[in-house]
């Protein structure tokens, strides 16, 4: 499942319910801590001329992300899949090489399912609050889905796929020969230019996140394919139905669901030129806001199982939480449209607030 405005934290009215404080421990949670990946995209001088090849000295210089792995963790893909990222002061460029012995596509059409074929997918959150992200799949005929995404499917989010990436550039380059199932190819390769004012929330934003963060991902869907006069079609079983897909991906989720941003990886857009070293550290935050998610997934399964939200921390079943000793103070606040989980960091006072919806919202304490 794939596609999905938000909300802005507001002064809470109606209070129904009064403030529970609980410590909790990160340690002894049941839920399975998800350890994202991280990489560091450097800026550069060179004119990226979008053709699906890594020509340009630049991508000679930047290193690769790990090779991919299956979304839940535990396999390793029948295929190889690694990218490259670049920025400047416009654009954000992706680089990505698939191994293929089987380079297939039939869609043409823009804004069609494009993961129906083998595709290669960019997930984006620039702001790491899991709304208002963005998706962009690529198939090997260079065919593109893009779509912005107000809210992860889990809270029921609309489908929007009118909105378009003005100014996205890709090319694919196939080494092989593209549907034709009479010899075996190597792969194919494809070059991305995304233009950073694709991801401005207002005129007059400045977005370019030099020196920071986003939170990004990169998917691979594959298939098993059978031939119907001599064409590349799904492959499907006894019954009919479509073979479940393959889901490759550069940092794994641990669930077959790519659409929980919480849990993907960490780009930091440093300003040193590429070739040059530099170093990112995960924030201690993020570990904070790790937590909150499983909490907010505990509360999601407590109503799912008894139709209402869990009114004190005892309800979850959760033990302490501490961080390098440091033990975490959270409040749980009910109200008439469902709760907050409050936390004031102890690493940078920054005041933490997952909502029912998953959205957390930073302020200053």
């Amino acid at each position: 499942m794939r596609i999905g405005l938000s909300y802005f934290y507001s002064k809470l009215f109606f209070v129904t319910m009064t403030f529970l404080v609980v410590m909790i421990s990160y340690g002894q949670s049941n839920t399975t801590i998800i350890h994202p990946k991280s990489y560091i995209a450097h800026q550069t001088n060179e004119h990226i001329v979008i053709d699906g090849s890594p020509s340009e000295n630049s991508w000679e210089k930047a290193k690769s992300t790990d090779l991919f792995v299956d979304i839940e963790g535990s396999k390793i893909p029948k295929y190889k899949t690694s990218v490259k990222m670049l920025w400047d002061e416009e654009h954000v460029y992706f680089f990505a090489e698939m191994e293929e012995p089987h380079v297939w596509g039939n869609l043409k059409q823009r804004d069609t399912i494009i993961y129906y074929n083998n595709d290669f997918e960019i997930f984006i959150d620039p702001d790491n609050d899991t709304h208002n992200y963005y998706e962009f799949e690529v198939n090997a005929l260079n065919t593109l889905w893009d779509l912005f995404i107000t809210k992860p499917y889990r809270e029921g989010a609309p489908i929007i796929n009118d909105w378009n990436a003005n100014g996205f550039q890709s090319a694919v380059q196939v080494y092989g020969t593209l549907n034709n199932p009479n010899d075996i190819d190597k792969g194919w390769s494809i070059e991305i230019a995304i233009p950073f004012k694709v991801f401005k929330t207002s005129y007059y934003h400045k977005n370019v996140p030099k020196n920071q963060f986003w939170r990004v991902n990169f998917s691979r869907v594959n298939w098993d394919f059978e031939l119907q006069n001599n064409t590349y079609h799904r492959k499907k079983d006894s019954k009919g139905k479509f073979e479940p897909e393959y889901n490759w991906v550069w940092s794994p989720i641990g669930v077959i669901n790519m659409h929980r941003p919480e849990d993907w990886g960490y780009v930091y857009f440093s300003s040193k030129k590429v070739g040059e070293h530099d170093e990112f550290i995960i924030p201690d935050d993020e570990r904070i806001k790790q937590f909150l998610y499983q909490l907010y997934r505990k509360q999601k399964g407590y109503y799912k199982k008894n139709r209402r939200w869990a009114t004190a921390f005892e309800e979850l079943s959760l033990d302490d939480f501490e961080i390098e000793g440091n033990k975490i103070m959270y409040t749980l606040e009910n109200h008439q449209t469902g709760w907050n989980i409050t936390v004031i960091s102890p690493f940078t006072k920054q005041l933490f607030v997952i909502k029912e919806d998953g959205k957390i919202i930073q302020k200053q304490n």
